[in-house]
C-alpha cells in the first residue's frame, strides 16, 4: 500500500497500537478515551455505511462541527474509502454554508447538531447534490434524510459494504484528494483549496525529522479542526499513535491545558500572548513581586542563552535557576500544563519577546509559518534549529524564493493541486514553474531562517507616497499587556492612524492606578485621563519609528473583537478590513480635520 496516504498510515497506527488511547473528551468530572482499537472499529463501520449509502471515491463530504472525536472518526472514514472531506466552521452562516456546499458538489454531510443542522436546513433546497446528514448528536429534524449517526452505527453493516470499504483503501493513493478547504478571503466567496494526501504526509515525515514524538506523547485539540493547521496537526498526532484531547470550546482551552497536561501542544500567538500579559499584570501592582520576576527572567535568560551557544552556564547561574523556577517558572509552566516535547506557535506572526518569556521559562516556543495552500506549513523552527524572531527553515523537501515586491514564494511537495472549480485563482496562485505566491513579505536572512514582515494585501500606501508595513508597528504596540488589539490605518491618507482595543482588566488596573472612579470598565475607555495615558504609551512605544511611520491619532475600539462578529479569524487574527468597515465612523473622525483644513484652503 502507499504509506503517503493518510488512511494507509492510520491502518498501520491502528494495527500497531491497539490499546494505546486515541481520542479523549471531557465527560462530566471525567474522561471519554478510546483506543486506538476502538478508533479502528468505528471508523471501519462508518466506512462501511458510506459506502452502502453510495459514497464514491472523489465524492466530497461536508463536516460541519466544533473539536469532538466524531470529527476525526468521520474525518478517517471518508479518508479510508478515498472520499473527500470538506470541513465548515461551525461559526459559518447559512449562506457560506451554501456556498461551500454548491461549490464543492458535496453529496453527503456530517454536522454536530441541533444549531448546525438549522444553518443547513434553509440552504438545502438549493443543493440538489446533497443526498443526506448524519449528526453526531440526536437532532429534531422532521427530515427522514437526516440521521443521528448513533442510530446509523447501530444498524449492521453488510459483508458487501464492508468488503468494498476495505478494498477501496487497498487503491489508495497519496495523489488522492485528502481535503478541499475553503479560505475565507476578504472579498470575494471563499475560495477551496484542494489538497492531497501526500502533502499532508510529506510535511508530516518533516517534523519527524526534528521532534522526537513518541506513542506516548499527548496532544490538546483546540483551534478548529476546519482549519488546516489544526487538521494537519492531529494528522500528525494520530499517526504518531499518541492520545488526542479534544476542546469543543477555545474559550475554556487555559482550564483544559492545567487539566489535561498535554505533552505537545499547537496553538496561534493569542494564547501566547494572554499567558505572558497575565503573567505581566500580576506582577504590575507589587514592587517586591515586580523586581523578583524581573531577576528570573534574567536568570533564566542568561542560562538559555548559555545552553544556545553550546557551553554550559556557570555554577552561579545554575544554582539560581532553581529558586528561579520555584518563585516564577513552575507557575507560567503549571498555566500550560506542564513541559512540552512540542509547544508550537502558527497562524500569526509572533512577536520574539514573547519567544524570549518562555525561554527563559524553560519552554521553547517554535513558531512556523504556513497557509492553507501548502497544507499548510512551508517553514518551521525546532529544537536543534530554531532562531527567535523568525518562522524558521522551510521543510525538507521544500523551496523558498522571494519574488517582486518582496513576495514569498513557496515550491514543494505540498502544494495544493489547485483552487476546486476556479483555474482562474489556480494560474493566478501558481505558476507555471509550481512556485505558490503566498501573498506574504519576508525575507531568508544568512542563517536560512525565513522572516515574516507582512501581507502585501496590508501594506499601506499613504497618500504621499510612503509605503508602511503595519504588522512590525502593531507589534511594538501590543508589547503592552494594556492593549488587546491594535489596528494600523493610513492607506491613501496623509499619515497613519490608529485604533486600540484595550484588554479590560488591564485597564480597570490602569483605572485604578489613575484614581478613577467608575460604575462599569466598558465607561473607561472614553475617560480623558484613560485617553491621554494610551496615548502616552502609543508614542513611547513607537518614538524610534521614522516620522512617516508615527501614529498621529488614536481611536478606542469599545466593541469586543471575535469569531462570532466576524472581526477575528479562526486562527484569531483581526480581520483588517472588515474592522475598518466596523469602525469606519471613527476612523473618519481622526481624518476629519485634514479634511476641514483642505475646505478652508478652497
Amino acid at each position: 500500500m502507499d504509506t503517503s496516504n493518510i488512511a494507509v498510515r492510520m491502518a498501520e497506527v491502528f494495527r500497531r497500537f491497539p490499546d494505546r488511547p486515541a481520542t479523549r473528551i471531557k465527560a462530566g468530572d471525567g474522561w471519554e478515551v478510546r483506543s486506538y482499537r476502538e478508533l479502528a472499529r468505528d471508523v471501519a463501520a462508518l466506512a462501511g455505511h458510506l459506502v452502502a449509502q453510495g459514497i464514491e471515491p472523489g465524492d466530497r463530504v461536508l463536516i460541519l462541527s466544533n473539536n469532538r472525536p466524531e470529527w476525526s472518526i468521520a474525518d478517517l472514514a471518508l479518508l479510508s474509502i478515498r472520499a473527500v472531506p470538506v470541513p465548515i466552521y461551525p461559526t459559518s452562516t447559512p449562506e457560506q454554508v451554501r456556498h461551500i456546499a454548491g461549490d464543492s458538489g458535496a453529496v453527503w454531510a456530517f454536522v454536530e447538531n441541533q444549531n448546525l443542522v438549522e444553518r443547513l436546513l434553509p440552504v438545502w433546497p438549493e443543493l440538489p447534490a446533497l443526498r443526506g446528514t448524519w449528526t453526531f448528536d440526536g437532532v429534531a429534524a422532521d427530515d427522514a434524510r437526516v440521521r443521528p449517526l448513533a442510530d446509523v452505527l447501530a444498524d449492521p453493516v453488510s459483508p458487501d459494504a464492508s468488503a468494498a470499504a476495505a478494498s477501496r483503501l487497498t487503491d489508495a493513493s497519496g495523489d488522492d484528494l485528502a481535503s478541499i478547504i475553503y479560505t475565507s478571503g476578504t472579498t470575494g466567496e471563499p475560495r477551496g483549496a484542494a489538497l492531497n494526501h501526500r502533502g499532508f504526509t510529506s510535511e508530516l515525515d518533516s517534523l519527524d525529522a526534528f521532534f522526537d514524538i513518541t506513542p506516548e506523547d499527548h496532544s490538546l485539540a483546540f483551534l478548529p479542526l476546519s482549519h488546516a493547521l489544526e487538521r494537519a496537526w492531529t494528522f500528525k498526532v494520530l499517526t504518531s499513535g499518541c492520545m488526542n484531547t479534544y476542546v469543543a470550546d477555545a474559550r475554556t482551552v487555559a482550564d483544559a491545558l492545567v487539566e489535561a497536561k498535554p505533552t505537545m501542544f499547537v496553538s496561534v500567538p493569542r494564547l501566547y500572548e494572554k499567558v505572558f500579559t497575565t503573567v505581566h499584570q500580576k506582577v504590575a501592582g507589587s514592587p517586591a513581586k515586580k523586581a523578583i520576576f524581573q531577576w528570573a527572567m534574567r536568570v533564566g535568560a542568561w542560562n538559555q542563552r548559555a545552553y544556545r551557544k553550546g557551553r554550559r552556564p556557570s555554577l552561579g547561574l545554575r544554582a539560581m535557576l532553581p529558586v528561579a523556577n520555584k518563585l516564577v517558572f513552575g507557575a507560567i509552566r503549571d498555566a500550560l500544563g506542564g513541559p512540552k516535547t512540542v509547544m508550537a506557535c502558527g497562524g500569526a506572526p509572533l512577536r520574539e519577546e514573547i519567544e524570549e518569556f518562555f525561554s527563559a521559562a524553560g519552554m521553547l516556543l517554535c513558531q512556523g509559518y504556513g497557509l492553507t495552500e501548502a497544507s499548510p506549513l512551508i517553514s518551521f523552527n525546532s529544537p536543534s534549529a530554531f532562531k527567535f524572531g523568525t518562522a524558521g527553515r522551510v521543510i525538507e523537501g521544500g523551496e523558498i524564493r522571494i519574488a517582486e515586491e518582496g513576495e514569498i514564494c513557496y515550491r514543494g511537495p505540498n502544494v495544493m493541486v489547485g483552487y476546486w472549480n476556479n483555474p482562474e485563482a489556480t494560474a493566478a496562485a501558481i505558476d507555471a514553474d509550481g512556485w505558490l505566491h503566498t501573498g506574504d513579505v519576508g525575507y531568508v536572512d544568512v542563517d536560512g531562517y525565513l522572516v515574516i514582515t507582512d501581507r502585501i494585501k496590508d501594506i499601506i500606501v499613504t497618500s504621499g507616497g510612503k509605503n508602511i508595513a503595519p504588522a512590525p508597528i502593531e507589534g511594538l504596540i501590543l508589547a503592552d499587556p494594556l492593549f488587546e488589539h491594535a489596528v494600523v490605518l493610513g492607506n491613501n491618507r496623509p499619515y497613519v492612524t490608529l485604533l486600540v482595543r484595550p484588554h479590560l482588566p488591564a485597564l480597570e488596573d490602569l483605572a485604578h492606578q489613575l484614581h478613577l472612579t467608575f460604575a462599569d470598565a466598558g465607561e473607561l475607555p472614553t475617560r480623558p485621563e484613560i485617553v491621554e495615558e494610551i496615548k502616552r504609551r502609543v508614542a513611547a512605544l513607537t518614538d524610534k519609528l521614522p516620522s512617516q511611520e508615527k501614529v498621529k491619532d488614536i481611536r478606542v475600539m469599545l466593541e469586543e473583537l471575535t469569531m462570532d462578529n466576524g472581526l477575528l479569524t479562526p486562527t484569531l487574527k483581526v480581520k483588517r478590513r472588515q474592522v475598518e468597515e466596523r469602525f469606519s465612523a471613527l476612523i473618519e473622525e481622526m481624518y476629519e480635520k485634514v479634511s476641514h483644513i483642505k475646505d478652508r484652503r478652497h
